[in-house]
């Protein structure tokens, strides 16, 4: 790849890879949780496009499909989608033929729970903007306008298999905002990234952390820190109650917005995703009695260490567990972890799902799984790789409201492909293709097709430039 002068990279990246996005087509509908009448979402929309690339066919794998059986046979995908899956499959004529004896192929890996881009590198404090620390209900604030595409950190996800990913803010605050899902590509803008279509979704956090953030000024309590949610949402029901009459109508003014309240309407629309941080189990109670209250579903719990304890209860609630394999004991509420939590999750029927939390831990969310899974065989609880795998694809993909799209090896999904160098859940595994709708966005072969950013260019010349 030629050398592209400091500060251009992040302009001249995507080019180099493919055409730029396209823009947003008139008549974008609004954004989830907004009133109808708000021009927000022409603004906000997701410009990304697919990047075109030529069929492609990987004979001799072992593929994991994530929607069963594993496949000794090929895969063939074309115009970004999965064409088929078998053994006797055969390649269009301008194919690029993938020899994958000895390989594993597997989805695109989904990490449900990521800070890149808006706690970016390096880790100053000009680059924290994950968390508006300066209210418990932060309902307003969006994480995608803090999102850097030019985090070098991304490029690093990439190499590790991840091809969706989602973008939170912080959990200092009982409500902390929107959330954004990413798909993984070079862009200069975070426009460019937005996976298009996919549903908001909006961080919650209970527990340790609004108390210690809020203690001097509330809430320093556990009861308080319910109090504030329930308040919160009884103030969202009534300002959705008064712009649901208005819509209806259009009589006389409409009312004023409030970002804070539309972010809440549209959790309680069932528009936006809710995705909770909580570590322990009686408080992922409380939790689905609070949303009982107010109509809504919890869609997945964060961290969860303590979910084992309740696996039974999210299984009939239906609410998904985003868990470490085996992060545990860094404060008094996250002691009680035990590394067989996503095997007893798996084992009562619940949605299991691996998350990263870390900049570190997303560029080998394979082997936190293969870590989980073989805790749970360890545990005399049988964990199938098909299973193991979903943890950190299709289960991630429903949390995230994309399994339609993605997360399985299936016709007529979104071709999110990984050749892996072996099987996935060795630690000697290397993701060495990494297709992101159809197109070869990574190569470990081919440096031509490993994004880099303006920081792994480097400085400069001391002195210019700046």
């Amino acid at each position: 790849m030629p050398r592209i002068p400091i500060g251009l990279a992040g302009v001249v990246l995507p080019a180099l890879f493919a055409a730029c996005a396209t823009a947003p087509k008139p008549g974008t509908p609004s954004p989830a949780g907004a009133p109808a009448d708000s021009s927000a979402a022409a603004q906000y929309a997701s410009t990304y496009a697919r990047r075109p690339f030529r069929p492609v066919l990987i004979r001799n794998a072992t593929i994991l499909t994530a929607a069963g059986p594993e496949v000794i046979g090929s895969i063939l995908f074309a115009d970004g989608k999965i064409v088929g899956v078998g053994s006797d499959i055969a390649a269009p004529a301008d194919a690029l033929i993938i020899d994958g004896t000895g390989k594993f192929v597997t989805p695109g890996l989904i990490d449900t729970h990521s800070h890149i881009g808006v706690y970016a590198a390096p880790g100053t404090f000009a680059e924290g903007d994950g968390n508006e620390m300066t209210n418990p209900n932060t309902g307003d604030v969006w994480a995608e306008h803090s999102v850097w595409p030019q985090d070098p950190q991304i490029p690093l996800a990439i190499a590790g298999g991840i091809t969706v990913l989602q973008a939170l803010p912080g959990s200092a605050n009982l409500i902390g905002g929107r959330s954004a899902t990413l798909r993984l590509v070079p862009a200069r803008t975070v426009q460019e990234m937005k996976y298009p279509g996919a549903p908001y979704g909006m961080k919650m956090a209970c527990g340790e952390n609004p108390k210690r953030v809020y203690s001097s000024r509330g809430p320093s309590t556990r009861m308080g820190n319910m109090a504030g949610f329930r308040s919160a949402f009884i103030t969202a029901a009534a300002y959705r109650q008064k712009w649901d009459k208005w819509n209806a109508s259009r009589e006389g003014d409409a009312p004023d917005r409030n970002l804070r309240d539309e972010t809440l309407a549209g959790v309680l629309r069932g528009e936006i995703l809710v995705h909770n941080h909580c570590y322990r189990a009686d408080e992922m109670a409380q939790m689905l009695d609070l949303a009982r209250e107010f109509g809504f579903t919890i869609r997945s719990f964060h961290h969860a260490v303590e979910s084992y304890k309740i696996a039974d209860l999210l299984a009939a609630a239906g609410t998904g567990a985003s868990v470490w394999a085996d992060w545990w004991g860094f404060k008094m509420e996250s002691y009680d972890g035990i590394p067989q939590n996503a095997a007893l999750l798996q084992q009562a029927g619940a949605r299991a799902i691996i998350h990263s939390d870390d900049a570190g831990g997303i560029q080998r969310l394979n082997q936190e799984a293969a870590k989980a899974m073989y805790a749970g065989r360890h545990a005399g609880i049988e964990v199938t790789r098909d299973q193991a795998i979903r943890w950190i694809t299709v289960n991630a993909a429903w949390a995230l409201g994309i399994d339609g799209e993605t997360g399985t090896l299936e016709p007529g999904k979104k071709a999110d492909v990984v050749v892996w160098s072996a099987d996935p859940f060795s630690v000697y595994a290397r993701a060495e293709k990494v297709f992101n709708e159809g197109w070869l966005v990574y190569d470990r072969t081919d440096p031509a097709r490993q994004p880099r950013t303006d920081f792994h260019l480097g400085q400069g010349t001391p002195g210019v430039g700046r």
